[in-house]
């Protein structure tokens, strides 16, 4: 690592309990990067957004909602970017298959996603060796 890089590695229990716990973990750390030049508080709210999304997502879906699994996370700065990894052991799916939601209709699926990427900068979802990861990155220049 790095001397300016910050790496955050976290596995909670699947469970949606967690949400806010990893929210403000994403808050907290758009407060504290010397980097960023733009308005850290829309930033804060960004990265609290985006992962309680991806971990809802692992949680409801991925890990079909097994409460022996755990979701995994890992947030690193590095230089002009932040990249967040959210692993998950299910079956997959393609990211680019998932249909831009439809706002009319409540229970519509994707909305998760749509946001994910619409406030990132690049997102994407592939096979790793026991799993699954969702790749989000933003940079910070």
């Amino acid at each position: 690592m790095e001397k300016n890089e910050i790496e955050v590695d976290i596995k909670v229990p699947n469970q949606t309990r967690y949400l806010s716990l990893i929210g403000r973990i994403g808050e907290d750390i758009a407060k504290e990067l010397v980097k960023y030049t733009g308005d850290r508080d829309t930033l804060a709210y960004h990265l609290n957004l985006v992962l309680t999304e991806a971990m809802v997502n692992a949680i409801k879906h991925a890990n079909t909602g097994d409460p022996d699994k755990m979701v995994h996370i890992v947030i690193n700065i590095c230089e002009d970017d932040l990249t967040i990894k959210v692993y998950d052991f299910g079956q997959g799916f393609d990211i680019n298959t998932i249909p831009a939601p439809n706002f009319e209709e409540l229970e519509d699926r994707g909305r998760g996603i749509y946001m994910i990427k619409s406030l990132m900068d690049s997102v994407c979802y592939r096979k790793v060796c026991d799993g699954n990861v969702l790749e989000m990155k933003k940079r910070l220049q």
